[in-house]
């Protein structure tokens, strides 16, 4: 398998496509008592998803899910996100089989921790995914838990190292699948988990941890808690529902020194025209409504909805990427393109003066 090599020699010299944007530092609004060491970045700023590699929603076959990786790594994407969860091994298998073949170092891989799988011929559990692999999971936020899910996702991917490890849907949305209330899973992974995954990081396994959830309580308490470096927070930034994150986590966040990476930022499919609303697929009552206003708005500038919505939540300083999914290589290049165009800074002041988004919301710069 490639090995990790330095920045100069890896990809031959070759750059991210421009509208992927590679990931400078951004400017930081910790506060000087953070802790002020450099916290790792993914390379890109829009990174693939992996819950539709994974088989979320509708089945994909493997010849599919390769065509969409190799389109986005054609594209410039250097940021991939995948889990044990999606498709229960099925996205890492599928993101191995791709990404083996380039430098590790040329790219940003993450994955989580949380849940075990084990291998067999009985019948699956009830989940979300369409023909999933063949295993049953239970949930170890322990020490020796988290090792084991570490070595188990390089396993199944066959790559030298994961980038980023985020602690997976430790979250009191996620209560009656743990099997108890959140906060008794919690206190597992402060003893566990976290100082599990700040030793990989010191040891160099590592170059950052986090939360992967889609609720704020678990990232905010786990600043108090430890020295997590990045949160994977799905469900909570978006053109349509941002105020909470926006005024009450980010900024948290941000003292923290940490970074966030946006999941979901298209509501899974419904800023792109799909009327699916995130994960459980209900709308809610008044998003029909409110997406009619923004997409009048857009249409009236020519702009694409997807468009918005992705350099709408790529805008914040905290936020160091974005992950929309993607099931098919023409869902990547969308994406990607939606990145490089130059929105008309009156489009962001019509939807402000329209009470559309936050008077205070970041948007692109002109």
């Amino acid at each position: 398998m490639p090995a990790r090599c330095a920045p100069a020699t890896c990809e031959g010299g070759r750059s991210p496509a421009p509208g992927v944007v590679v990931n400078a530092p951004r400017p930081s609004r910790s506060t000087a008592d953070a802790n002020t060491r450099q916290r790792y970045r993914p390379q890109t700023r829009l990174g693939l998803g992996g819950v539709a590699i994974g088989n979320g929603f509708a089945p994909a076959s493997d010849e599919q899910s390769e065509e969409t990786l190799a389109a986005a790594y054609a594209a410039g994407v250097r940021y991939f996100d995948t889990s044990p969860w999606y498709g229960l091994g099925l996205s890492e298998r599928r993101y191995g089989h791709h990404l083996h073949n380039h430098p590790a170092c040329g790219y940003t891989l993450s994955s989580k921790v949380g849940r075990l799988l084990t291998a067999t011929a009985g019948e699956l559990q009830d989940t979300m995914w369409k023909d999933p692999s063949p295993f049953h999971y239970r949930y170890d936020y322990s020490a020796d838990g988290v090792r084991r899910s570490v070595e188990d996702s390089l396993n199944r991917m066959g790559v030298a190292q994961l980038d980023v490890v985020f602690i997976h849907d430790l979250s009191p949305d996620n209560e009656k699948d743990l099997g108890m209330p959140w906060e008794q899973r919690f206190a597992e992974a402060v003893k566990g988990a976290m100082p599990a995954l700040t030793r990989m990081r010191e040891e160099g396994l590592i170059k950052a941890w986090g939360f992967g959830v889609n609720r704020p309580e678990p990232a905010l308490r786990a600043i108090e808690e430890a020295d997590p470096d990045i949160f994977l927070l799905a469900c909570q930034y978006s053109l349509l529902d941002h105020e909470e994150a926006l005024h009450d986590t980010f900024p948290a966040i941000a003292r923290h020194g940490a970074s966030v990476v946006v999941g979901a930022p298209l509501l899974a499919g419904y800023l792109a025209g799909r009327d699916r609303y995130l994960y459980d697929g209900t709308v809610p009552q008044w998003a029909p409504k409110k997406r009619a206003a923004v997409q009048a708005i857009c249409d009236r500038h020519g702009v694409d909805l997807r468009t918005v919505a992705l350099q709408f939540a790529d805008a914040p300083e905290v936020v160091s990427a974005v992950i929309p999914g993607a099931r098919t290589p023409e869902q990547v290049q969308a994406n990607v393109a939606s990145m490089s165009v130059a929105i008309p800074p009156v489009l962001w002041a019509e939807l402000k003066q329209a009470k559309l988004i936050a008077d205070d919301a970041p948007v692109p710069a002109a």
